[in-house]
């Protein structure tokens, strides 16, 4: 028996579960739960950005209070991304300005929160996901803004899964109330003045020991042969269930090991995983984006960020693996494809195992996720394989914009890059702070 049926799962009904492909499809299902929404809304998230299509969720949110007083909204961000501009602007209040002139206008009962994991953003965010409208949850890696929301041109594909299922969604809202909004370090961002960092501190930490040995509840539990579902949380190195979850699904693939992530930098235990499993003859197939399918990708034409050096880095990783694991491509054990489709970008996470295990998740299978995010995931056990043709339209759609890597030739090097991104990554690896970064992407 996996390690992850010591605790039972909630039994899933197949006709209460649905993938959606698009970010529109995403945006639309969204505002439509909202609108009908009856008793609750929690909506957890990395950002709710102050532009249209945040502006639009907002204000949904703030109509359907208005609408029906008795509706408990709790919106859940990251404390510090809450309350600065875009990377490379003014200093500004950022979303929080969103927040508190919505609240002001309204005066609703749509309350807004910032959840502090670390000191500094750097060091690690809120990346907890799933939306929980009513008893459905809506679970998506997309934060909640224009591209991710496909408002205007372009869009930022995610994966889509909406679930109907009463006991997760009841887990998913004890959790956020028992763990977070009890916590004196989740301040209000939607009423000023703002809280500081300083003001939390000591809350901040107390928050961040419970984190570390907290869990969805399984209330009610009691299925594991069927179709089921449960919940994970991923914080911390030593006591990080998500991690060892993720580890056990490389380690006890049969079959077929299928990955997306939008970033190609996977932590070590992975990787090892990666290579004993094509060493053993089973079949691995990643999908990731393209560099300039990468959220932090600049066109060269553009002014030269260092924070757009990133997706070249990824690249880099990217081609020293092809090049270590060339006889595997070329036995068709190892299939890598590159997602690109015009100037969209790529955000897909998640893992499917031999057909019948599949992990949802906002973790990108890289350090920063491994050891300094919090994280959570939705694991899917279908013995039966009774959605498996849902899964598999589901990656239909993806593999259509992807190309397939034929080895490290498929990729540009170094050689190719812009010449400002040669010479910061010809510097960071002169300096040998290369590998200190990788832990931080």
């Amino acid at each position: 028996m996996a390690f992850w049926q010591d605790t039972p799962g909630f039994a899933l009904a197949v006709d209460n579960i649905q993938i959606l492909t698009d970010a529109k499809q995403y945006h639309d299902e969204l505002l439509s739960l909202i609108r009908q929404a009856k008793k609750r809304i929690y909506i957890t998230t990395l950002y709710l950005q102050n532009d249209a299509a945040g502006t639009e969720v907002l204000n949904a949110l703030h109509q359907a209070s208005l609408a029906n007083p008795s509706l408990d909204v709790n919106v859940l961000v990251d404390f510090h991304r809450a309350q600065r501009g875009l990377i490379g602007e003014e200093k500004s209040e950022g979303n929080a300005k969103l927040y508190c002139d919505a609240l002001t206008a309204t005066n609703s009962n749509v309350k807004v929160f910032g959840v502090p994991v670390k000191a500094k953003e750097l060091f690690g965010v809120l990346h907890l996901k799933g939306f929980v409208i009513d008893d459905t949850v809506l679970y998506s890696g997309a934060s909640l803004n224009n591209v991710y929301l496909h408002y205007e041109d372009k869009y930022r594909l995610d994966r889509y899964f909406v679930i109907k299922q009463a006991q997760l969604a009841d887990s998913f809202c004890l959790f956020t109330d028992e763990h977070l909004l009890s916590s004196d370090a989740v301040a209000r961002l939607d009423k000023r003045p703002l809280s500081k960092f300083v003001d939390i501190k000591v809350a901040q930490k107390q928050l961040m020991r419970s984190l570390k040995k907290a869990k969805y509840m399984s209330n009610g539990a009691d299925c594991n042969d069927g179709l089921n579902i449960r919940a994970f949380l991923g914080f911390g190195r030593r006591t990080n269930k998500l991690n060892r979850l993720i580890k056990s699904l490389f380690d006890t693939t049969e079959q077929e090991l299928v990955l997306y992530t939008p970033y190609f930098n996977f932590p070590a235990p992975l990787l090892r995983s990666l290579r004993r499993l094509l060493k053993q003859g089973q079949q691995v197939t990643i999908i990731v984006g393209d560099k300039t399918a990468n959220d932090f990708y600049i066109c060269p034409s553009q002014p030269f960020s260092k924070i757009g050096a990133l997706p070249y880095l990824y690249e880099t990783i990217l081609r020293k693996f092809l090049k270590s694991q060339q006889r595997f491509i070329k036995s068709g054990h190892l299939k890598v494809y590159l997602w690109k489709e015009g100037s969209n970008s790529f955000h897909l996470k998640g893992i499917c195992k031999d057909g019948h295990t599949h992990l949802l998740s906002g973790h990108n299978l890289n350090p920063r996720a491994w050891g300094l995010d919090i994280e959570n995931g939705i694991l899917i056990e279908d013995p039966n394989k009774q959605i498996l043709h849902e899964i598999e339209r589901e990656k239909r759609a993806i593999l259509a914009n992807c190309r397939l890597l034929t080895g490290p030739e498929g990729v540009e090097t170094l050689e190719d890059y812009p010449l400002p991104v040669k010479k910061l990554l010809g510097q960071a690896k002169r300096v040998k702070v290369d590998f200190i970064i990788k832990r931080f992407i």
